[in-house]
C-alpha cells in the first residue's frame, strides 16, 4: 500500500473535513474509516501525525527513524481499522501501534542517539542575569539528562516519555502500553528513580 496521504480533504459523501474538522470527533471518522472511507483515515493522521511523532522520536532519538516509524504506525493503523471495535479511544490505539513499533525499531538496533530530542525535559526559565558559569550547569544538566533518559529500558523510558514528557495521564499511559495502572507506576518509579540518580551530581541545593 501506497503510503497515506493527507492531501485529500473530501469524504465519498462530498463533506469537507478541512472545514468540519473541529465538528466532527475521532469516534466518527473512526467508524467511516472503518467502513473504508480513505478521507476520514487521512483527517484522523491530520489530528494525530504531530503528536504521535514526538512521542516516537523521544524513543528513538533520530528524526529519520521516528518518521518511518510514525508513517509505518499509520499504514499499521490502516490496515488495522476493519478490525479496530472502538472499545478503547482512537489516539490511545494508534498510540500503542507506535509505541510498538518503535520499540521493535530498537530492538533491532536503530541509529544511536539523535540531536537534541529530550533536551526539552531539561528546560527551565530563562535567567535574564549574565552567568556562563550557570548556562554551562544547565547545558550539562540538559546532556545528564538526554543520556540518563537515553539509557533506560525501553519499557522503563516508555513509561517516562508518556507520563512525564508527554503529559497523558496515568490511564492512558497505562493502556497504550497494555498495562495494568499499578504496573506502570511501578515502571514510573523505576524510570524517575533512575534518573533522578543518574543527574544527582548535577543538582545543587543552595
Amino acid at each position: 500500500m501506497k503510503p497515506v496521504s493527507v492531501k485529500r480533504r473530501h469524504g465519498r459523501d462530498g463533506h469537507d473535513f478541512g472545514e468540519m474538522s473541529h465538528a466532527i470527533h475521532d469516534a466518527e471518522l473512526v467508524i467511516r474509516a472503518r467502513g473504508g472511507d480513505r478521507s476520514a483515515f487521512e483527517e484522523l493522521v491530520r489530528r494525530h501525525a504531530d503528536r504521535l511523532h514526538a512521542v516516537v522520536v523521544r524513543l528513538v532519538d533520530d528524526d529519520h527513524d521516528a518518521q518511518e516509524v510514525t508513517q509505518e504506525a499509520f499504514l499499521r493503523a490502516w490496515r488495522a481499522m476493519p478490525k479496530f471495535k472502538g472499545d478503547a479511544q482512537f489516539f490511545t490505539w494508534l498510540y500503542r501501534i507506535g509505541v510498538n513499533e518503535a520499540n521493535r525499531r530498537l530492538a533491532l538496533g536503530a541509529r544511536g542517539p539523535g540531536q537534541d530530542s529530550l533536551h526539552e525535559i531539561a528546560h527551565e526559565p530563562h535567567d535574564r542575569r549574565p552567568g556562563p558559569a550557570r548556562t554551562t550547569e544547565q547545558r550539562d544538566l540538559a546532556r545528564a539528562l538526554e543520556q540518563a533518559v537515553r539509557a533506560l529500558h525501553p519499557d522503563h523510558r516508555t513509561a517516562l516519555v508518556l507520563r512525564d514528557i508527554e503529559g497523558l495521564s496515568t490511564t492512558q499511559a497505562a493502556e497504550i502500553m497494555d498495562l495494568g495502572e499499578a504496573a506502570f507506576k511501578s515502571r514510573l518509579h523505576r524510570a524517575r528513580m533512575t534518573v533522578r540518580d543518574a543527574v544527582s551530581g548535577y543538582l545543587h541545593v543552595d
